[in-house]
């Protein structure tokens, strides 16, 4: 298989990750990148070995120099990702587009629709599609191990420091900057029961709000920031706990604490948080994305599935029991037990998966899987290793658009037949 050649358009920790793995498996080598930021944009540069000339501030003048190589790695933020997408793709570039596709129904459209015109393949990344544990469970489904699917029931959680530092005091914190919950952070586990499920629900409903990370869940005698507040050491969700505890810690050091400083010293991250957004007291922030939330979905046979992501969790994998007309599966992330009514066998079934749930672990095996699908997928010209394509992708996050009407309006959303 010959190396794979990638523009990076957005050098910060999601891009810098698929771009590692691709130069480290031998795969892929980066031969350009894009990049706002002086100081991401110098160290990407350094450590992917691109010459000057092909690194550039703009994901625009990038794509004003033709094409300089056989795929793109888009990973801007979620609002920036519609334009560099089909750009790109309309030049020729096949490209893997970070999660969530795109921030509204009208331009994830368009990102599809650049894809078949220019017949180029445009993968989103869904990377709980390709973790060895979802590889095992779907098998274990499409082979009728437990009969038809009558119902699920999944929880997404989050995490309450992870959602302290992404949805409250990060980047994802506001709608009206970033995107819903539901999509920016939920559209994983959306897109991961559609692909189980084979199909797309016929219905939906959905409640949740932001309960707890709001000016009236302060506790009294709180200060605005962390390194001012005299009840910080009670509080779950010090700053300055969680971001010091990182220091000791490499694969924390690199996410999240990344994401808050670069100078990874005791002084360094508590400059970082008297003066950034990462050391605001979590009941003081402009956030206002929901902390819980539930969805309901009813499929065109019956099936019904119900998913809870919550803030108010450990971090960890996700958990899903699937309910059948001959058998149970309940499943945490590595491991499967199952439960055959026929025999009344049980048993346990190990898919090996030994890396973590968080970005930092890779997701479970997901992020490298994607990555290595997707290299094998441009150098051979076989879409079939990939999981999804740029239809998939749209159908999914159409669900997640049905499920956050749902929610703010409080009625039950039908999503149009073969959506």
């Amino acid at each position: 298989m010959s190396r794979v050649t990638l523009a990076l358009v957005g050098a910060g920790l999601r891009g810098q990750s698929y771009a590692r793995h691709a130069q480290v498996s031998g795969s892929g080598r980066v031969v350009a990148l894009a990049e706002p930021d002086p100081v991401r944009r110098a160290a990407a540069a350094e450590e992917f070995g691109v010459p000057a000339d092909r690194v550039y501030a703009d994901w625009s003048e990038l794509a004003a120099a033709g094409r300089l190589a056989d795929a793109a790695i888009v990973a801007t933020q979620d609002r920036q990702h519609t334009e560099p997408a089909i750009s790109l793709a309309d030049l020729g570039y096949h490209v893997l587009l970070e999660k969530p596709m795109a921030t509204t129904e009208g331009e994830a459209t368009e990102i599809a629709a650049a894809a078949e015109r220019n017949s180029v393949m445009i993968a989103v990344c869904h990377v709980l599609r390709y973790t060895p544990y979802t590889q095992t469970l779907k098998r274990m489904l499409d082979e009728g191990a437990i009969g038809r699917l009558v119902s699920v029931q999944h929880l997404e959680p989050v995490g309450w420091w992870h959602q302290a530092h992404s949805f409250v005091r990060g980047n994802w914190r506001r709608s009206d900057t970033s995107a819903p919950m539901l999509l920016t952070k939920s559209c994983h586990d959306i897109d991961w029961l559609v692909y189980l499920f084979g199909r797309s629900p016929h219905r939906v409903s959905s409640f949740g709000s932001l309960t707890h990370f709001r000016a009236e869940g302060a506790p009294a005698g709180a200060a605005a920031r962390c390194t001012d507040c005299p009840i910080e050491s009670t509080c779950p969700y010090s700053a300055k706990r969680l971001y010091l505890d990182c220091l000791d810690d490499p694969e924390r050091r690199y996410w999240p604490l990344s994401a808050v400083t670069e100078d990874h010293t005791v002084s360094g991250v508590l400059e970082a948080l008297r003066t950034g957004p990462y050391g605001r007291c979590v009941y003081a922030c402009d956030n206002d994305v929901v902390d819980h939330q539930v969805v309901s979905m009813e499929f065109d046979d019956g099936a019904t599935c119900s998913f809870t992501m919550s803030a108010f969790t450990p971090q960890e994998h996700r958990r899903t029991r699937l309910l059948g007309t001959h058998g149970y599966l309940d499943g945490d992330g590595v491991t499967i037990r199952t439960v055959d009514f026929r025999t009344g066998a049980e048993g346990v079934v190990d898919t090996r998966t030994t890396a973590g749930a968080s970005a930092a672990d890779g997701h479970g095996g997901g992020d490298e899987a994607l990555m290595d699908a997707f290299l094998e997928a441009v150098a051979t010209g076989d879409r079939g290793v990939l999981k999804s394509d740029a239809a998939a992708s749209l159908a999914s996050h159409r669900v997640v658009w049905a499920a956050e009407q749902a929610r703010t309006t409080g009625a039950v959303v039908a999503l149009a037949a073969g959506v």
